[in-house]
């Protein structure tokens, strides 16, 4: 069994704030290393984490007791999204800030967590997953076209070029 099936999801708490505002700095540090200073460089506070929590629900991937993975789902639009690229629907999901430890990529942490975000999805009636990825090496575009995603639109938001993805749940 892989190690990502041992891996459990949960609503983060506020108690989780500082450990999830150092995990996307980790990442964040990560790719800054692999490709360069780029809009992925951006370091994340305690405080900013804490302001995801009240605008969407975040989610914790653990580990034992360690948070190895996160992300958010938000039914309010993000301010990069451009809506008429993406198919009609009535209640979509906005997929934000998925984040594996670096220590525990290429582990299927990152599939784990995608296929956790359907099924909430699914759970609360959304009929499609939407986000957006960086356009260029540091982006995860192949990661979500492997996830069954399909890509909607490429744009340039405020000089940073994004492709847009979304899975059509029925």
């Amino acid at each position: 069994m892989s190690r990502a099936a041992h891996s459990s999801f949960r609503l983060a708490t506020a108690d989780n704030a500082e450990t999830l505002a150092t995990l996307h700095t980790e990442v964040a540090d990560h790719l800054t290393r692999q490709h360069g200073r780029g809009p992925w460089s951006t370091k994340t506070s305690e405080k900013g984490v804490l302001l995801a929590m009240r605008t969407s629900q975040v989610f914790v991937a653990r580990q034992g007791a360690e948070i190895v993975a996160t992300l958010r789902l938000a039914t309010k639009k993000p301010w990069a999204i451009e809506t008429s690229y993406f198919a009609k629907c009535q209640r979509p999901l906005y997929l934000l800030a998925m984040a594996v430890k670096p220590a525990k990529q290429r582990q299927g942490l990152g599939k784990r967590c995608f296929e956790e975000a359907k099924e909430i999805a699914k759970g609360l009636s959304a009929d499609a997953i939407r986000l957006d990825a960086y356009d260029a090496p540091a982006g995860a575009s192949n990661f979500y076209a492997s996830c069954g995603c399909s890509e909607v639109g490429r744009v340039s938001y405020r000089n940073t070029p994004l492709i847009y993805f979304e899975l059509l749940l029925s």
